[in-house]
């Protein structure tokens, strides 16, 4: 009897099996050179299916030292255009082909191909694929009830999260390190439990790395090279709330079904931001309101009724596509993270649909924060109007969010007035942030300093910065600023700065103030109070050098403009900040990268004050900070 078998079949270790049970006695095993480089492709990305398929090939050799089989190896290996169209199914025709020219029995645990080489007229073999049935899993013997998640790895003790939500240790749960072959059972049951089991399924399969989910765990199976060693986290949530758990539930209850929102759930790892977004999702749901997910990997623990989404070809985007022609009322987003995230949010969000974003952060602002930069600012309250902070399990903040065309807090002229994003305590009606442009900036203002004890305000180190930065760009020498209320300052510079900085007739220090809406008086050092009292000497203003102009010496370089950007160039100084500067006056403060260069996206204020001075041909200097 000749038998060919393919991979599905030697990789399952069906084929020694068989041999075992007497089936392919003195039979002669003909593998073609197509499996081979199969397993060997396989093996060498890391899968499990590789290493499973060359144990079984040497446990045919073994077999056929024995001399229970003859074993021989067939055919050519796959040119490269043949493997890269494997998924066509050019190797399994390779396989059938070897099969039919040497009249022999074609064995697969593969239907499909069963299929095939049936209707081609082949003697067909196929063994049922071997499934190990798991009722439970034996890592599942590491949990307690107060268990969050258990962490195993070779050659260390097993561990795991334990306690109530906010109150988690890490501690050792076991004696003994575990050995690399306990551990590779742990994750082989891990993987076949997620295919036999009605509520598991792997979420993702890469060299190295598998996210399963099992009933109730999410498991995180990592291998080598990807790894050092053999390691599995499971996870799984250790209790499910009803959002009449929480403390301002009513409020927050009749929020939500006042109309579709934007919310953002927040909070640090383990403070309980997805139990509280479950408790919301089944609340919705529980009031006729159609809600579905979108998770990678998929791990709230919600209702049949609810369904869960995961990447539509490897993006999120498509799946929010085809949500949109699902025509949910509520989506829970667990979680938005990456720039790409806060984009398909929002794009979802104006589409008219509630959304509700799980998102990482150690402050309650720190979410709204996220959105800056990634979403036009004028738009962040149409994506975002709701923001809720969880902290040890417990509602701790809510944010209410909306615009308001004002003049922003600690500011007094009327000429200033802009719209601003004022962010307000939900429970309280307090505000508690304003959000705003400032002189082509986005700042993010703290409205609870007082400022009584002495210490700036966050509108008082604004104000001071922006002065600086336009008295610096006409001023050759040192400048620095006293801040004396809200709306005065003193600025002190070097005396032959006076009458440039003035201007004539008072003019250019008249359009500074005009900008900034602040009356600025302009002294020399000498008249600073704490003059020559900062280190810098006798009679040196502070930070002074003694170069000349008062600052110090500056390495000149050469910008290059590209499409997007305008590069410089920067010897040394790596993660330094450092000031820019053209012809002697100040352009902006910048820090140089790891690789030695400043960029300035084109387009920008800044930007174009540099490339106005490359075409005056005005030198351009970088001074350390």
């Amino acid at each position: 009897m000749n038998v060919v078998p393919d991979t599905s079949v030697v990789i399952d270790g069906r084929v020694s099996a068989a041999i075992d049970d007497g089936q392919f006695a003195d039979a002669t095993v003909s593998v073609p050179e197509a499996v081979v480089a199969e397993l060997e492709a396989q093996a060498n990305d890391g899968l499990d299916s590789g290493w499973d398929g060359l144990g079984e090939l040497k446990r045919l050799a073994e077999l056929a030292d024995e001399g229970v089989i003859d074993l021989e190896y067939v055919g050519e290996r796959p040119s490269e255009i043949e493997r890269g169209q494997a998924a066509e199914g050019e190797i399994d025709a390779l396989i059938r082909d070897l099969a039919e020219r040497l009249d022999a029995t074609f064995v697969t645990s593969d239907i499909v191909q069963a299929e095939v080489a049936q209707a081609k007229g082949l003697e067909t073999d196929y063994i049922d694929p071997d499934v190990r049935r798991v009722g439970t899993l034996a890592i599942e013997e590491y949990f307690t009830d107060d268990t969050m998640s258990v962490h195993l790895k070779t050659d260390a003790v097993p561990k795991a999260k334990r306690g109530a939500l906010g109150e988690m240790h890490y501690e050792s749960i076991g004696d003994e390190p575990l050995t690399e072959a306990a551990m590779d059972e742990y994750a082989r049951e891990v993987v076949d439990g997620a295919r036999e089991a009605t509520g598991g399924f792997i979420e993702l399969s890469e060299p190295g790395m598998k996210i399963v989910q099992f009933r109730d765990y999410r498991i995180a199976i990592a291998r080598p090279p990807f790894a050092d060693g053999i390691e599995i986290t499971a996870v799984r949530p250790i209790a499910q709330t009803d959002i009449d758990d929480y403390e301002h539930a009513d409020e927050l209850k009749e929020r939500l079904l006042e109309r579709q929102r934007g919310v953002l759930i927040s909070g640090a790892p383990g403070a309980g931001k997805s139990t509280f977004a479950q408790s919301v999702a089944r609340y919705l749901n529980d009031n006729d309101y159609a809600v579905k997910t979108m998770e990678k990997p998929r791990d709230l623990q919600v209702g049949p009724e609810i369904t869960q989404y995961t990447e539509l070809g490897g993006r999120m985007a498509k799946t929010a596509d085809a949500l949109l022609m699902v025509r949910p009322d509520y989506t829970i987003y667990d979680e938005v993270r990456k720039t790409d995230d806060f984009e398909v949010f929002a794009d979802m969000r104006l589409a008219g649909v509630g959304m509700i974003g799980v998102v990482h952060a150690t402050r309650p602002i720190d979410a709204l924060q996220r959105l800056v930069g990634r979403v036009e600012l004028g738009m962040i309250p149409q994506v975002v109007d709701t923001v809720v902070y969880i902290e040890a399990g417990e509602v701790d903040t809510v944010y209410d969010v909306r615009t308001e065309v004002k003049v922003p807090a600690g500011l007094t002229e009327e000429d200033l007035a802009r719209p601003v994003i004022q962010v307000t305590d939900f429970q309280t009606g307090v505000p508690a942030y304003e959000i705003y442009t400032f002189n082509r900036q986005v700042v993010t203002v703290p409205l609870d300093e007082e400022g009584s004890d002495g210490r700036e305000t966050g509108v008082d180190r604004i104000a001071k910065a922006e002065i600086e930065r336009e008295i610096r760009s006409i001023a050759q020498g040192y400048v620095d600023v006293d801040l004396k209320s809200q709306n005065r300052a003193v600025v002190y510079v070097d005396d032959n700065d006076i009458s440039t900085v003035i201007g004539k007739g008072g003019g250019r220090i008249s359009d500074v103030e005009n900008r900034l809406g602040i009356d600025i008086d302009v002294r020399t050092h000498e008249e600073n109070p704490h003059y020559g009292k900062s280190g810098g000497g006798s009679g040196a203003a502070p930070g002074n050098t003694g170069s000349a102009g008062g600052q110090p010496p500056g390495q000149i370089v050469t910008p290059e403009v590209t499409s997007r950007h305008v590069i410089i160039p920067v010897d040394g100084s790596h993660g330094e900040t450092v000031e820019v500067q053209a012809g002697g006056e100040y352009l902006f403060t910048a820090t140089v990268s790891r690789g030695g260069e400043i960029q300035v996206s084109r387009g920008s204020a800044i930007a174009d004050d540099l490339e106005d001075a490359i075409d005056r041909k005005r030198p351009v200097t970088v001074v350390p900070s």
